[in-house]
């Protein structure tokens, strides 16, 4: 090897031991709004995260779990209690994630058994979702949107006596985000078609699953982020 060459390969190699640490140091992060879904695969996405991207959340003492059909604390509800979190939560000088990762839609789909009415119009769905957008803008926060889970009528109908839910308003309420954030370029997470092929069986409750399916839509969110944020932020280092 000539002095040239072996110059090349230290300078190289110490070039590389700057950017590891350097990253290392400063991890790029992420902000996790959701549903219940998100609660139960929230400690394994952690988990899988940690070494690679700063995972934080919309977080409670446990009052969430106590009843998952009322959305409070770590449970980010309907499309209008996310605008309204977010309304207050952009003005906080320490909120600066790198990326809010974001779902909403399973609460705003639900019907009231007495009365039929739905819980959140299309029409307000849709205005709630481009102002989020805009509130993300603002604080110049990238943005990162999951596909909302299934509803299957037969399962969850004959479970839930407070509630009801349906696919069609489901596959409604996901094209209209899929039209809404492909219009304004926001990167998109398939959870609903990846956890619809594990097959039925999953499903502990009308819309909740199983601790292996839990750990499995984690890994499949943790494969997608770390792809997408880690090759962002090698790209704006260029």
């Amino acid at each position: 090897m000539t002095k040239i060459t072996l110059l090349r390969t230290t300078l190289l190699s110490l070039g590389l031991c700057i950017f590891l640490a350097a990253w290392k140091s400063d991890p790029p992060s992420i902000f996790l709004i959701g549903d219940s879904i998100s609660i139960q695969y929230g400690p394994y996405l952690q988990d899988y995260l940690a070494g690679s991207i700063a995972f934080y959340r919309k977080n409670d003492d446990g009052q969430a779990e106590k009843n998952l059909d009322v959305p409070v604390g770590a449970n980010g509800g309907d499309s209008r209690m996310v605008l309204e979190y977010l309304k207050i939560k952009i003005k906080e000088p320490a909120f600066n994630p790198d990326y809010l990762v974001l779902n909403c839609g399973l609460h705003d789909i639900k019907h009231d058994p007495k009365t039929g009415i739905i819980q959140v119009t299309e029409k307000e769905y849709r205005s709630n979702l481009l102002r989020i957008i805009e509130l993300v803008k603002e604080k110049n926060i990238g943005l990162i949107w999951i596909r909302t889970t299934a509803v299957v009528d037969s399962i969850h109908n004959s479970k839930s006596k407070t509630i009801r839910r349906y696919a069609t308003d489901l596959a409604t309420y996901n094209r209209i985000a899929d039209e809404v954030f492909s219009t304004k370029g926001v990167p998109m997470i398939d959870l609903y078609g990846f956890t619809k092929k594990l097959g039925l069986e999953q499903f502990i409750d009308h819309v909740h699953y199983n601790e292996k399916t839990r750990a499995l839509q984690a890994a499949y969110l943790a494969g997608y982020l770390q792809s997408y944020v880690l090759s962002q932020k090698a790209s704006m280092k260029k």
